[in-house]
């Protein structure tokens, strides 16, 4: 696999008062370029344990075909992703299977499950993994973009004409989700790629920060701080405590250097490569 930079990253897991855990888990490696997060729900601490077995699976399961040899920025013709994306989707669905399986067995782990949103970087290509209601968004340039769709009650009425986005504002509904792994025998993840260009900034979070700041103020602090992505992260769980902070906020920011991208070099050197071997 050709050298290249890591991508920028900053993590910020934070834990709620008074609770004595946290139910999110977090992932990243910048240099294979993934990032994975998941915020779990259950009792006792089977949200903890879901939301674990999500990212390792995810993460563990990615984590040597990135590092490998192997063209994963190849497009399969039938379903028009990429082989890293189809390979993303694999890795939920293994999730999923391990999250069902142990509240199977596990009568103190019955009914958990978790949501989860993930990035893959391959290439000039990122591929997003997402179930649930944690989120994934952009900031390229100055325009800033929810990538994912909320699998909950609240964009379902959203959607269906029920509720306006400032009634939703306030609605008591915000966290009653419509997807989740592990809670049945088989749930489908939406899959979707976007072209990476140098300097985007992508922004993963549970419910816990987008619950408690408005999109428009999650974007101004990222802007503001768009040179020190670690600021920018501690400043979005402040303002998220400072509004009430009722969850764990769990934020995932990452930057695309320019360097992290193929060039047209950089490709042919790397195929004069592969031919050679």
């Amino acid at each position: 696999m050709p050298e290249r930079p890591p991508l920028d990253c900053a993590v910020l897991p934070h834990k709620a008062m008074p609770r004595t855990h946290t139910e999110d888990a977090v992932f990243v490696d910048a240099a294979a370029g993934i990032a994975v997060l998941a915020d779990g729900m259950g009792g006792y601490n089977a949200g903890e344990v879901a939301s674990g077995i999500a990212v390792d699976a995810v993460s563990n399961g990615m984590l040597p075909e990135l590092k490998s040899d192997r063209e994963l920025s190849k497009v399969d013709i039938a379903s028009g992703l990429t082989h890293a994306a189809l390979l993303l989707q694999q890795k939920i669905a293994a999730a999923n299977k391990g999250i069902y399986e142990a509240a199977q067995a596990r009568p103190e782990c019955a009914g958990m499950g978790t949501t989860l949103v993930c990035l893959v970087f391959c290439g000039n290509r990122v591929s997003i993994g997402h179930i649930g209601d944690s989120r994934c968004y952009r900031l390229r340039g100055d325009k800033f973009e929810q990538l994912t769709r909320d699998h909950s009650l609240l964009q379902e009425q959203i959607d269906g004409g029920q509720l306006t986005q400032e009634q939703a504002r306030f609605s008591l509904n915000k966290n009653l989700v419509t997807r989740a792994l592990g809670i049945e025998a088989i749930v489908p993840a939406d899959i979707v790629e976007y072209r990476a260009e140098a300097d985007d900034i992508y922004l993963l979070n549970s419910d816990g920060l987008t619950d408690m700041v408005e999109p428009a103020v999650v974007q101004s602090i990222i802007v503001k701080s768009r040179a020190n992505l670690a600021a920018a992260a501690k400043e979005l769980v402040d303002v998220a405590n400072q509004n009430g902070g009722r969850d764990n906020i769990s934020v995932v920011l990452v930057r695309v250097p320019k360097a992290f991208l193929p060039s047209a070099a950089w490709a042919q050197r790397y195929l004069a490569k592969k031919r050679a071997s």
